[in-house]
């Protein structure tokens, strides 16, 4: 589907999962999930039933096997694999609420191109995040506000929603891109994904309403996700992004005195009490890269 193509007002929903020995989480939030166009399943190379405990629940599950790793890695292989018109991202460890689906996909038939969801608004909350963490989002909600001139009220959080047609314009990295020789991650592969897509569609002059959401406690298993270096990963993106968006702008002055023109626009998008505008950065669409 193309960024000129209407978008339909009963959009198909694809729903992307990224899962790592999941299957306990799996039996219980799969069956709570609303009828949905595809339900794609990313494999990140688990050893236990994730794969068999989806299939059995949903015979018509999507399984995408995950290229290298880190969540970034994994979303980037969903959305690669997506035939629907709304993209939906979603947890395995039973931490989103599947009811509040169709609230995403109503802020985007209003007239969003993201549903970002957020644990600090009307209608959000969270029974999972720490102290830590909870000082640490805001301290880099700030920073990425000041630096970016955006108005998020969530940074981190990773329950979102968007229209597949935007995606050209994010610019995340291919899944075909090889493994680092030393095991390492590509940037944006980690959890420093939900950072880089915030701060890249605000980079692409996308209207950004955010949607109350309330994170509920992981049921079985650990998380992956660690608050200090996970935390500086997200230090970073803010900082490269920032770079990013500059070159940007640079290369938009360079194509419109040369007669070309800048990307993207800013709509207006309605509100209600669970759904915040959001006013995103205003420089122009960039390419992907690598870094």
């Amino acid at each position: 589907m193309s960024a000129t193509t209407a978008r339909p007002r009963d959009p198909r929903v694809s729903v992307v999962i990224p899962a790592r020995n999941e299957a306990r989480n799996l039996e219980i939030i799969l069956p709570k999930l609303p009828p949905v166009h595809e339900v794609i399943l990313v494999d990140g190379n688990s050893v236990d039933d994730t794969i068999a405990t989806a299939q059995r629940l949903m015979p018509d599950v999507r399984v995408v096997h995950q290229t290298r790793k880190g969540k970034g890695n994994a979303l980037a292989c969903g959305f690669e694999a997506v035939t629907g018109d709304v993209v939906v991202m979603f947890d395995a460890d039973c931490s989103a609420d599947p009811d509040e689906i169709p609230r995403f996909v109503q802020a985007l038939v209003e007239g969003a191109d993201v549903a970002k969801g957020t644990r600090y608004s009307h209608g959000g909350g969270s029974d999972d995040i720490t102290l830590l963490r909870n000082l640490g989002n805001r301290g880099l909600n700030v920073l990425c506000n000041v630096i970016l001139g955006t108005r998020y009220s969530d940074l981190c959080y990773g329950y979102n929603a968007f229209w597949a047609d935007v995606l050209p314009k994010i610019g995340l990295l291919s899944s075909t891109l090889p493994r680092p020789a030393d095991g390492s991650m590509l940037w944006g592969d980690g959890f420093e994904i939900e950072t880089v897509l915030t701060c890249r569609w605000s980079a692409a002059e996308l209207a950004i309403t955010e949607v109350g959401s309330h994170e509920k406690l992981r049921v079985h298993g650990t998380s992956n996700l660690n608050a200090v270096t996970d935390g500086i990963r997200v230090l970073k993106s803010i900082m490269h992004e920032r770079r990013r968006a500059a070159e940007g702008r640079a290369r938009a002055r360079v194509a419109t005195l040369s007669g070309g023109a800048a990307l993207g626009s800013v709509a207006a998008v309605p509100t209600s009490p669970d759904v915040t505008p959001v006013v995103p950065a205003t420089v122009s669409a960039l390419e992907g890269d690598a870094a």
